[in-house]
Order: structure tokens, then C-alpha cells, then sequence
């Protein structure tokens, strides 16, 4: 099989020589289905709790640690392991982390032990984002500059899909199979990857290796900061008011179980939507992308509060706000990437473990608002969120331009320490 040979010089981000044309092709169709089975096993046990709960005799918020350990870890190791990992052969690590979420479930539906359940989850976890921040960064590789937001966003389609059909399918398997078989199904969904990746992605070793230091030099520039907030303040602001979605749509609106499950369904198809249609924005106007999405969000929330009672209009505006969601992550994940390009690992490891800080903080605060005055006030915490995350993008956007400005009028030689 032929080499894909993968530069890492001090100051640049590691770069993909030209592959055969069929496995060029192919890459990023396989790393979004690799996403979808790593997103699969993380998120497929949230309708699981009660079964885990039972399965292993104990209480629902012990079982509910089975989501909030992956979630713990996933925020601890996002600036991590993706930077240990960057000097390795791509191909290689990407199987190994397959490898280990295969043989993590295998052990989880194997096991009795609550204990050693929580481990298995904890250590696919710890090797999340590794896989996905590699498949961002092969993404852009793969594809010319201008192309690189699209790549990115059929990534996202995988993060999307793993989130909208994992849940339900594994909650199926596990109510009509067994907690056991709902694991297996996970071990199955990567392994499949696994094979297919042995297959189809060529070795792509790392030629000359990029020192962690230099790497970890970008965190002295002020606009990664900023892109950090970006992203903690934006998907607080949409993620912790959907943490408390079927309430809302149940108490305020009159939802049945099987119209809550419809809304779910539509939003997460709008999902996918979003993915793609903010792949072409950040491919043509990123700034306007970047700037409008906050306001777009407290557009629709606020609407979705004035029309919930009414099914089919809330529906339509259900279907809007899904697709707004899809935008989000593809336009933190470009800030980032445009904050620390030297760095790409590195910039995809932040923007996960940064994306995971702001769905937990968002959840708190809105919850602080509902414990208080009802669920309609998670809509207070939102609209705080999004107004400092539209004002942290902006500012974000002003200090790219002024490095893009730099870097233009900068001498030749001084343009890698732009």
C-alpha cells in the first residue's frame, strides 16, 4: 500500500502527500463514519440509564455516570492526547483508538462489574479525541484550502448522525435485547470502521516531527483564548437550553411522548442540514456565518417560546432551530482551526474539550434558572449565553483580521511567527 507521507516542520501543521485517487476519495466519507461510530458509542447510552441502571443494581444518578464520566473525560483530555499523538503515523492511530473502543465495549458487555463498566467507558473517553480530531484535521488535509470547510462539514454530518440515530438505535437494542447486546452493537460499529480503515487509508507516517513545545507555543496568542470562549459561550448557549428540550416542549407545550420523539427526530435531520449549509458559508462568508449564528439562536429560541403551543408552526420552528444547532460546531471548529493552524491537533483538541465545557456550563446555568422560576426560564440563561458568545466572536473575528493583516504586510522571513 502506498505511503501517504505526513510533514510536521516546526511551525507548520502536518501535511498529506497525494494519495491514489480512489482512497483520496473515499478518506473522508470513511473518517465521518468512523466519527459516527466513535459519537455512536458516546452518546448511544443516554437512553440506556435506566437499563444500565437496572442491568447492574444500581441507583439512576449512579447509572447516569455512565454519560457524565465520557463527557468528564472527554473535557479533561481534548488538549491532551490529540498533541501526544500527532508525531505518530496517522493510519496507525487511528486504528489503535478503534481498537481500544472496540475491545472497551467488548469488556463493558461482558462484564457485571459497575466499576469496571465506568472504566471502559472512561477509557474510550480518554481516546475520543484523538480519532476525532485526527479526522478534522485529515479532512482539511485532504482537500484544497477553499474546500476545507465543506470536508469539515460532511466530519460534522458524522457527529450529527452519531448523535441523532445512536440514542434511539441503541436504546432499541437495549430494551428489546439486552444492555449486552446494545455494547456489541457498538464494538460492531467499530470494528467495522476498523477493518475498513486497514483496508482503504494508506500509512501516513509523521516525516519530520513537530515538538510538543512548538506546538504549545499557540497558547500564548490571545486569539486562541478567544476562540476558546468562543466556543465554550457558544454551544452553552444552544446545548444547555437543549439539555432541557422535551421538558420544555412537554410542560409548555402540551407534547406527547410520541410528538417530543417526532420533534427530536426532525431536529436532528435539520442537524445534518445545518452541517452542510455551514460548510458552504465558511467557505464564501465566514465572518457573516460566524457573526449572525449567536443572533439566529436567540431568534429562534425566543419565537419557539411564543408559538410552542401551537404543533405544527412549533414544528416548522423546531426544524429552523435544528438547523442553526448544525452550524454551530463548524463554526467554532473554524475559529479554532483559523486561531492555531500551526497546531491543528492541538486546535481540534480544544475545540472538543471547549465544546464539552460549554454544554456543561450552559446545562448548569439554565438549570439554575429552572430550579428558580420554571423551565420557560431556561430561556434566560440561553440569551445571557448568547450575548457573550456573540460579542466573544466578534471580538474573535477583529483579532484573526488583525493577524491576517500582520501576516501580510510581514516579511517573508518573519510570516511563520505571524
Amino acid at each position: 500500500m502506498t505511503d501517504a507521507v505526513v510533514t510536521a516542520a516546526a511551525g507548520a501543521p502536518a501535511t498529506a502527500a497525494p494519495v491514489a485517487s480512489g482512497q483520496s476519495r473515499l478518506l473522508v466519507p470513511l473518517l465521518a463514519l468512523g466519527v459516527f461510530a466513535i459519537i455512536n458509542t458516546e452518546m448511544g447510552v443516554v437512553g440506556m440509564v435506566p437499563l444500565i441502571s437496572d442491568y447492574f443494581g444500581v441507583s439512576i444518578p449512579a447509572a447516569g455516570w455512565s454519560v457524565t464520566i465520557f463527557a468528564l473525560v472527554i473535557t479533561l483530555s481534548g488538549p491532551t492526547m490529540p498533541l501526544l499523538f500527532s508525531r505518530f503515523n496517522r493510519k496507525y492511530v487511528l486504528l489503535g483508538v478503534l481498537s481500544i473502543f472496540v475491545a472497551s465495549c467488548v469488556v463493558a458487555a461482558l462484564t457485571t462489574s459497575f466499576a469496571l463498566h465506568l472504566a471502559m467507558r472512561a477509557l474510550a473517553a480518554l481516546f475520543h479525541p484523538v480519532y476525532v480530531s485526527l479526522a478534522f484535521s485529515l479532512a482539511a488535509a485532504s482537500v484544497s484550502p477553499a474546500e476545507r470547510p465543506k470536508a469539515i462539514a460532511r466530519i460534522f454530518i458524522g457527529v450529527s448522525a452519531g448523535m441523532v440515530l445512536g440514542v434511539p438505535a441503541a436504546s432499541y437494542i437495549a430494551n428489546e435485547l439486552s444492555y449486552s447486546a446494545a455494547m456489541f452493537f457498538f464494538a460492531a460499529s467499530n470494528g467495522l470502521v476498523l477493518v475498513l480503515t486497514l483496508l482503504i487509508v494508506p500509512s501516513m507516517p509523521v516525516v519530520t516531527v513537530q515538538r510538543y513545545g512548538d506546538q504549545l507555543q499557540v497558547l500564548k496568542r490571545g486569539v486562541v483564548w478567544l476562540s476558546v470562549g468562543a466556543t465554550v459561550f457558544t454551544n452553552g448557549s444552544t446545548f444547555g437550553f437543549f439539555s432541557y428540550f422535551a421538558d420544555f416542549m412537554e410542560t409548555l407545550g402540551g407534547f406527547t411522548g410520541a410528538q417530543v420523539s417526532l420533534a427530536l427526530c426532525l431536529y436532528g435531520g435539520a442537524n445534518i442540514v445545518g452541517n452542510l449549509l455551514a460548510g458552504k458559508l465558511l467557505a464564501v462568508r465566514p465572518r457573516l456565518a460566524v457573526a449572525l449564528t449567536p443572533w439566529l439562536v436567540a431568534a429562534v429560541i425566543l419565537t419557539l417560546y411564543l408559538v410552542i403551543t401551537e404543533l405544527i408552526v412549533a414544528l416548522a420552528v423546531i426544524v429552523v432551530f435544528g438547523i442553526i444547532n448544525g452550524m454551530i460546531g463548524n463554526n467554532c471548529q473554524y475559529l479554532m482551526s483559523k486561531a492555531a493552524p500551526s497546531a491543528p491537533e492541538l486546535s481540534n483538541g480544544l475545540f472538543l474539550s471547549s465544546a464539552n465545557c460549554g454544554t456543561a456550563l450552559g446545562t448548569a446555568l439554565c438549570g439554575l434558572f429552572i430550579g428558580s422560576w420554571g423551565i420557560a426560564a431556561s430561556i434566560i440563561g440561553a440569551l445571557m449565553m448568547v450575548v457573550v458568545s456573540a460579542t466573544v466572536n466578534v471580538l474573535t473575528l477583529k483579532a484573526l483580521a488583525r493577524r491576517e493583516r500582520r501576516t501580510e504586510q510581514a516579511p517573508q522571513g518573519d510570516l511563520a511567527c505571524a
